[in-house]
């Protein structure tokens, strides 16, 4: 039962991640996502824009996030982790991702990255120190959790 509803998890988690990429790539160019005015919080340096939250129904308890969030030129994260599954897809400039245990990776545009509930995110950083980045976060977690972990 428990391999089942693992497996079933796994498909829809695919399937939810394809659906919204979809889904938002119809949506750019639209201009509906900038249209949306949605309530930007700024933290520390970085900008982070909240699209959508919604409860998963094959799931209850969990929940899936969509957000921009914009790197200044230079910024850097500090470590952190999210216990939730991440997709980050880049949509301008170039940002730095490296998780514990993996090669630091340098994204551009149309570049994805993925981090596991488990990772510790060592290396967040926008690639330039003149022109800032900006990329697109899809998440599933546990509803009511917190989104960021500070960790060492």
């Amino acid at each position: 039962m428990q391999a089942r509803l693992a497996a079933q998890f796994k498909a829809t988690s695919i399937l939810v991640l394809v659906l919204a990429f979809l889904i938002t790539s119809a949506l750019i160019p639209t201009s509906t996502l900038m249209a949306q005015k949605a309530a930007t919080v700024s933290l520390a340096q970085e900008t982070i824009t909240p699209l959508i939250t919604k409860d998963l129904a094959v799931l209850p308890g969990e929940q899936v996030l969509m957000y921009t969030v914009d790197f200044p030129p230079g910024f850097s994260s500090p470590i952190h982790r999210h216990n939730a599954q991440v997709s980050v897809y880049v949509l301008e400039g170039s940002v730095v991702m490296q998780v514990r245990g993996q090669q630091e990776l340098t994204l551009g545009p149309g570049q994805s990255f993925y981090e596991d509930p488990n990772d510790i995110h060592i290396v967040s950083r926008n690639a330039s120190s003149t022109k800032p980045a900006k990329f697109l976060v899809f998440l599933i977690h546990k509803k009511g959790t917190p989104l960021v972990i500070p960790a060492k």
